[in-house]
């Protein structure tokens, strides 16, 4: 109920319309879903990047509950792939809980196709979360190891699996990939200690709720600027002929 309340409040704030937000250069931004959840539920969050100047794109997920390994190599290589080729530059990836877990695992196995990953109250560090939620991942794994017998690994959607998925999230995050973390105090679903890099730079408290971090203004704002920032960091690595015009304002110092 407090989500909907938040996703009213969004309506309400200037950064949803544009207004005071940082302006985007055309890049892609690959967006992908919370567990068992579809893509759709972060369709504002797709409209108003495309209203402040990016590629957005669903990950093609119809339902976050599969094997993550299978769902990257089956489902969001090739979104990402689709998103290099329309831009011809580095995508970035944002994911709202079990997707921002996914986000960084993609991220450490192509740090050359991703510009950036940013988490919205993802438990990367540690799968603790709320009872309810461990009981239904319990039944999502015995599905999937049900429906793909051996074709996936016995300990497949534990942290003892060790896939391409799981053991990329124990890499550090590749220094070219710009890393943000988003979570709140009042999460109440996992535990917000484990969404955090522990890096005051680059984590970003908020207030709000875990399924409400998709329709959170302030978390919006915090996208905008890490985005923003993404773009200036780059650019400042190539060579002036080279740099991406853009309306992003970057500082010359």
């Amino acid at each position: 109920m407090l989500c909907a309340v938040e996703l009213g409040l969004l309506h309400a704030a200037p950064v949803y319309y544009g207004l005071g937000a940082a302006h985007g250069d055309g890049s892609a931004v690959v967006l992908i879903p919370g567990f068992l959840c579809p893509d759709h539920y972060l369709f504002f969050l797709h409209k108003w990047l495309g209203r402040i100047g990016y590629r957005p794109l669903f990950s093609g997920i119809n339902l976050n509950a599969e094997c993550p390994n299978i769902l990257i190599q089956r489902r969001l290589n090739q979104t990402i792939d689709r998103a290099l080729t329309k831009t011809g530059r580095r995508i970035h990836l944002i994911g709202h809980s079990l997707g921002g877990i996914i986000a960084r695992s993609i991220a450490a196995q192509r740090p050359q196709d991703v510009a950036s990953v940013i988490t919205l109250g993802a438990p990367f560090r540690g799968t603790v979360a709320h009872s309810a939620i461990l009981l239904a991942a319990e039944a999502v794994r015995l599905r999937i190891l049900k429906k793909h017998g051996p074709a996936v690994l016995p300990d497949c959607y534990t942290g003892h699996c060790t896939c391409d998925f799981v053991d990329s999230l124990r890499r550090s995050m590749p220094p070219s990939v710009f890393e943000t973390a988003v979570y709140t105090t009042d999460d109440g679903v996992v535990d917000w200690r484990y969404c955090r890099t522990e890096n005051s730079e680059t984590d970003f408290p908020v207030s709000g709720t875990h399924i409400g971090l998709a329709f959170n203004s302030s978390v919006y704002s915090i996208i905008a600027d890490r985005l923003a920032q993404t773009h200036c960091a780059q650019n400042k690595l190539r060579p002036r002929r080279a740099r991406v015009a853009s309306r992003v304002k970057c500082a010359t110092t």
